[in-house]
């Protein structure tokens, strides 16, 4: 928990006062390759329905995303993009009682699906020069996810380095949330991801991890996305089908260490990790 005790989250219509129950944001990939579940639910009525279980499962946040961005993934036009999500986010907007996500590196893709009822942008190209996204989250109001990372998707894993991956990576929050501050977003919209797998290595995914607490001191919600990654996989040797349970362990301990959201291709066995392990820390003793 940061350091002022609460934290407000706004994104549109939506608000969320912390210390609460973590938020568990599912993940819709309508794309033919992401790394965990590319393809199966590409189609966009097989997407709704996966949206719809993952709803009941207990997700608090569904982040649809068009373009895969798995290490080396190549990048798809902003036409083809809006074909993949559009029709999955018309649908599911009017009457989900959630908000909904996009996942997206285009300012014009994340402005055509807000102005269709998406609440937060989870934008990957946070580290970009221009600030054409941070615009269209100030005009919207929309929540904004400031994600970390080294490079693009095509480059960021080609050779990551650091001095101080943690340092570093403090440093990225603090002049993004100044920038962000000077387009007319507000404090209260941003959310902190510290990005792991985008642009580090094993050692670097671990050392943030192991220091996540390190970021709370910024009083904004912290995000992580560790599900089914490979640094799992390079770790313990293991398939993407076989990393759920540590996923799951990287979720309980990040809870335990301030995060606030989990962002999950696996809700319904997140959600009974994250709280169990709240169950627990409620009764720490000081």
């Amino acid at each position: 928990m940061c350091a002022a005790g609460k934290i407000i989250l706004r994104a549109r219509q939506f608000e969320f006062r912390f210390p609460r129950p973590a938020l568990i944001m599912g993940v819709v990939n309508v794309t033919p390759d992401s790394f965990s579940d590319g393809g199966r639910f590409l189609n966009p009525e097989a997407a709704v329905i996966h949206a719809l279980e993952l709803v009941g499962q207990g997700a608090d946040v569904l982040d649809i995303g068009g373009e895969s961005t798995r290490p080396g993934a190549p990048s798809v036009s902003e036409a083809e993009e809006l074909r993949r999500v559009m029709p999955v986010i018309e649908k599911l907007a009017p009457g989900i009682k959630i908000p909904l996500s996009i996942d997206t590196m285009k300012p014009a893709v994340a402005r055509t699906a807000v102005q269709a009822g998406v609440s937060i942008i989870n934008d990957v190209a946070a580290n970009r020069a221009d600030d054409a996204m941070w615009k269209i989250a100030a005009e919207f109001r929309a929540g904004y996810i400031c994600l970390h990372a080294q490079g693009t998707p095509q480059t960021m894993q080609q050779n990551p380095v650091y001095d101080d991956v943690v340092r570093e990576v403090g440093r990225f929050f603090h002049e993004r949330l100044d920038g962000l501050k000077t387009c007319g977003v507000a404090a209260d919209q941003v959310v902190l991801d510290v990005g792991i797998g985008f642009g580090k290595t094993l050692e670097h995914n671990l050392q943030l991890l192991a220091n996540l607490e390190r970021f709370t001191t910024m009083a904004r919600p912290l995000l992580i996305g560790v599900s089914r990654k490979s640094f799992i996989g390079k770790l313990l040797g293991t398939e993407v089908s076989e990393r759920l349970p540590a996923s799951l362990a990287c979720a309980s301990l990040a809870v335990a260490h301030g995060v606030q959201i989990i962002r999950t291709h696996d809700v319904a066995e997140t959600v009974q990790a994250v709280r169990m392990a709240e169950a627990v820390l409620a009764r720490k003793k000081n």
